[in-house]
């Protein structure tokens, strides 16, 4: 019984959901809203946080050491 319910909840939920308008996707498709960021250079340097933080190799073949000394 309380999946049905969970269920029916969560199908009432998203109803209420409403579409991006038309001068709101501009908004949505600024370049600060993609992945990658404003630039490459951000997205390089996450990255490099990243592999540095997880002490794996990266998928340029730079091995992270923990320190952020690659």
């Amino acid at each position: 019984m309380k999946y049905l319910l969970a269920f029916v909840l969560l199908f009432v939920i998203t109803g209420c959901v409403k579409e991006v308008k038309p001068w709101q996707k501009a908004t949505h498709a600024k370049e600060t809203m993609k992945e990658g960021g404003i630039d490459k250079l951000t997205k390089s340097f996450e990255e490099h946080i990243y592999f540095s933080k997880e002490a794996t190799k990266a998928g340029n073949g730079i091995s992270g050491g923990g320190c952020g000394c690659n």
